[in-house]
């Protein structure tokens, strides 16, 4: 076996070899110094990413707490959860990753399993995608089936749809790697052990199906019934617009639709940036003895962790209640406001002060 230090750590979606090949793709991926330049590079763009999500859906998190939307929209609030842990996960995963820490006995074995294979990262990841279908579908019951949800959906069936997202994701994707990833000669080898290669084409098949096309499938039919039912709300609401009452049943559609909008890009986002990588990780477990480029592996890997960076982006720009806690955190934004609260206040005063000085 060739040494650990001149071999390229596999990630996750990088290998899918069996453990009799395992030889073969250690000879074959001896890291050149181009393909060590462009993993250096990219692990540092990754944690670059961590940095930049981290801060941005923290301060999502914030105007979410401020605004009270924390309590109104949980599952949102909760997805936005798990993309700060994600973000978080990825510096620390690639930080470590970067210091290129030699992995021996027991507890070399668990940092690879845990993190080195980025397990962690993809639990959430999974955890992310399960908990973006539970909103769709909470958004779908809440606009077509509007009175059965107000009689029928009650808040513990959502802190168990929370719940399942969470351990659903760590379950998956953990099992997974703990039955097929190991360390040899002091590299982490992640979905590499298979009993057999049907069992590798199963499970990469079962991914593609179940946690890309199901899931974007979720997307598009809820949410192509939510906007058909809006369009039908806001010309209903258009033909009986006189009364009061209609004013607020429009606001309160309003608020709705925004909801429905801001979510349905978060959806159209994340099905974009999960595709490369999926697409990806299904050629290399149909076609396993097929070797991609590492530019390519790590385009697509990169584009799937954007995700986190650019996602808090959308709250801030199309989530009006977030929008307003943002814009209030502006320092300049404050000091444009203020002179004109000063002067509206000031000028009674004078004119009071001059009246009086009349009267006299």
């Amino acid at each position: 076996m060739t040494d650990g230090n001149s071999v390229e750590h596999l990630s996750v979606v990088m290998t899918t070899e069996t453990v009799d090949d395992v030889s073969e793709t250690t000879a074959a991926n001896v890291a050149t110094s181009s393909s060590r330049g462009i993993e250096f590079y990219f692990q540092c763009a990754v944690v670059v990413i961590g940095v930049v999500g981290t801060a941005a859906n923290a301060l999502i998190l914030y105007a979410m707490v401020a605004s009270k939307e924390h309590k109104k929209q949980v599952l949102i609030f909760n997805q936005n959860v798990i993309d700060f842990v994600s973000s978080l996960f990825l510096i620390i995963t690639y930080a470590l990753k970067l210091c290129n820490i030699p992995l021996t006995g027991f507890g070399g074995y668990w940092l690879c399993m845990l993190i080195l294979s980025e397990n962690l990262i993809w639990c959430l990841i999974l955890a992310s995608k399960a908990n973006l279908t539970f909103v769709t579908i909470e958004r779908y019951l809440k606009v077509v089936h509007a009175n059965w949800s107000k009689a029928k959906l009650r808040k513990w069936m959502v802190y168990l749809a929370m719940a399942f997202a969470w351990i659903s994701g760590f379950v998956h994707n953990g099992t997974a790697v703990l039955n097929t990833s190991d360390v040899i000669d002091g590299v982490c080898y992640s979905y590499v052990i298979w009993k057999s290669r049907e069992s590798q084409l199963a499970f990469g098949i079962w991914i593609f199906l179940i946690l890309y096309v199901s899931v974007l499938a979720v997307f598009i039919f809820c949410y192509w019934r939510i906007l058909i039912v809006i369009r039908h709300q806001a010309n209903v609401m258009a033909g009986h617009s006189t009364a009061g009452q209609s004013t607020a049943q429009a606001q309160s559609n309003q608020i709705q639709s925004n909801v429905v909008k801001t979510m349905i890009l978060v959806s159209a986002f994340y099905a974009i940036c999960d595709l490369p990588i999926q697409v990806h990780f299904l050629i290399l477990n149909v076609h396993a003895n097929l070797t991609l480029l590492d530019s390519g592996h790590y385009a697509t890997l990169f584009i799937a962790f954007f995700y986190f960076c650019a996602n808090p982006f959308i709250y801030a720009t199309k989530f009006d209640p977030v929008k307003r806690v943002l814009l209030s955190l502006i320092p300049c934004k404050k000091y444009f406001e203020q002179p004109i609260e000063t002067v509206e206040v000031a000028m009674p005063r004078m004119t009071a002060t001059r009246t009086a000085q009349a009267d006299n």
